[in-house]
């Protein structure tokens, strides 16, 4: 046992019946293309646990698509996708598909001679789930318990003979210093909906520069927010199936119900759970849907765990949907008059600088800005779980010189807008305006500003407005990613009187482009004229 590890199990007495039992291994007949033989792999194996325990491995309609398009070959041989992802609602077989293809990796038609083979998830008990199963099968399969050595303390299984000898597995967790060096042919990512930053998996991605046909497998649900590691996977995924990035090497199989579906017919339910009457309980999730018909803090779980949606588990003041279908990109004429709104932060918080253009059809085109300061923003990223990295490359956020927000920079930004448009207003809280004034003083900038308080009273009617415009799809805000992570988080509050406002304290992440919005918004209704009714107009033409 010494020669095979610490921790190791001793060495199978079947191992020289191994090339016997080999000769009727499924996957290995001639003429099977490289999918066929992965498919064929994985009907060999048995089911370990639940309802379907003692039963081979079936592979279904849905799971053959996934791994057809993942591992389609090229007249070369070589294999196009190297990010794959299949998005599905829990208990759909996750877990078990991802074992099984891990499995494939070490000792199937994926194996390679002295490869590395990883599994990873966001903790470690998520990882373990993996290693778990793989142990199952293997140790349920003669002719992979004669070739395998599993170390169960360490999570490792090494390949002893065979195609795939000195090829080693490991399972791993979001310590992303783990994967650093490693350069995986096979490598797998469960349920990374639950990971808190993209390191992991971008350690992985990266690490397969050195293998021809490497492949990172991405299995999960949605997360809950649109800026989760995960999300932004999916959104990216969708625009290349959608034809709108060119980007052969990624793949997205994806299953969910759409926001506006009616959450408990059950023709819904089978959009989002491809296995539902199959190994996915319908009496297990009818009673679901019956604990979240019937409790409205239960709806937001049923919606993202069981329909496969991005919906937070707390009630949101902003409904997605409605969020999505003002998307439209605004186009502000120069000249034009518009009205502004600033959420300052003088230290290192998040500054909003949002600016709306009111429209004679009562709806408004906005555009939002946003200020952080520079040093120290990837640590400030991975600190919040907030990709403001990502988003100050992509142009969606302006970073400052230095560890605080920089007010000539903001004045400087007033004042080029002030000189494109004729900037009606700038509303603003108080709090920290002095020094801004100092800086647009200096800089020669003269703009009427109005106070804007952020209690009950100044609030409650910006909530209002806010939520209108909303609702009647009368907001065109070019879906910026950062103004969408505000809204996304925006919890609203109320005074005994039933008054309302956007409160920062119960918000899970920032909403400071939200309350910028809402006070805009708020200052143009007020600054503008009321229409003139009906009987008015008569009157005067009379």
């Amino acid at each position: 046992m010494g020669a095979r590890g610490i921790g190791s199990r001793p060495k199978s007495k079947k191992t020289k019946d191994a090339p016997k039992l080999r000769k009727r291994l499924p996957w290995l007949r001639k003429g099977l293309s490289l999918p066929d033989q992965i498919i064929a792999f994985l009907n060999f194996l048995p089911v370990t646990s639940g309802a379907l325990a003692g039963t081979r491995f079936k592979c279904r309609p849905f799971q053959e698509k996934f791994i057809r398009a993942t591992f389609a070959e090229d007249q070369d041989g070589k294999r196009p996708v190297r990010r794959s992802t299949l998005c599905v609602a829990r208990k759909n077989g996750k877990s078990a598909l991802a074992a099984g293809l891990a499995l494939c990796a070490l000792c199937g038609p994926l194996a390679e001679a002295r490869g590395q083979v990883i599994s990873a998830a966001a903790s470690k008990e998520q990882a373990a789930l993996i290693f778990s199963e793989l142990e199952a099968m293997i140790v349920a399969t003669p002719e992979f318990d004669a070739i395998l050595n599993i170390r169960r303390f360490h999570k490792t299984i090494e390949v002893l003979e065979g195609v795939g000898a000195g090829t080693v597995y490991k399972a791993i967790s979001s310590d992303a210093r783990t994967a650093h060096g490693l350069s995986p042919h096979f490598a797998i990512f469960d349920e990374y909906a639950q990971a808190k930053n993209d390191e992991l998996w971008q350690a992985l991605m990266t690490g397969q520069g050195a293998r021809k046909n490497a492949v990172l497998i991405t299995i999960s649900t949605e997360a809950a927010d649109d800026a989760a590691p995960m999300s932004r996977l999916v959104d990216y995924s969708k625009d290349v199936m959608a034809g709108k990035i060119e980007d052969p090497s990624t793949y997205l199989l994806h299953f969910g119900a759409d926001l506006d579906d009616d959450i408990f017919d059950p023709r819904t339910w089978f959009k989002a759970n491809p296995g539902l009457g199959d190994f996915r309980s319908m009496d297990d999730l009818q009673a679901q849907a019956t604990v979240a018909r019937q409790s409205a803090s239960a709806e937001p779980a049923f919606r993202n765990y069981i329909l496969n949606q991005r919906v937070a588990s707390e009630t949101r003041f902003v409904n997605r949907s409605e969020w999505l279908a003002c998307d439209g990109e605004p186009h502000i004429e120069d000249g034009a008059t518009v009205y502004a709104a600033l959420d300052l932060s003088w230290s290192r918080d998040l500054t909003a600088l949002v600016f709306v253009c009111p429209r004679p059809d009562g709806s408004a085109d906005v555009l939002a800005e946003f200020f952080l300061p520079g040093e120290g923003l990837k640590q400030k990223a991975h600190d919040d779980r907030i990709p403001w990295d990502i988003w100050a490359r992509e142009g969606y956020l302006t970073t400052c010189p230095g560890k605080v927000n920089d007010m000539r920079m903001i004045a400087a930004r007033i004042g080029d807008a002030q000189r494109r448009w004729n900037v009606e207003t700038l509303a603003f809280d108080r709090w920290g305006i002095e020094l801004l004034r100092l800086e647009l003083e200096r800089a020669g900038i003269t703009i009427d500003m109005s106070e804007f308080g952020q209690g009950y009273k100044s609030m409650s009617p910006a909530v209002d407005c806010l939520e209108r415009h909303i609702a009647q799809a009368k907001l065109r805000h070019g879906g910026n990613p950062v103004l969408t992570h505000c809204a996304s988080n925006a919890i609203v509050v109320r005074d005994p009187a039933g008054s309302r406002k956007l409160d920062k304290s119960r918000s899970a992440g920032k909403i400071d482009g939200l309350i910028a919005l809402s006070m805009a918004l708020q200052t143009a209704e007020e600054y503008q004229p009321e229409p003139m009714s009906a009987f008015v107009r008569q009157f005067i033409s009379a």
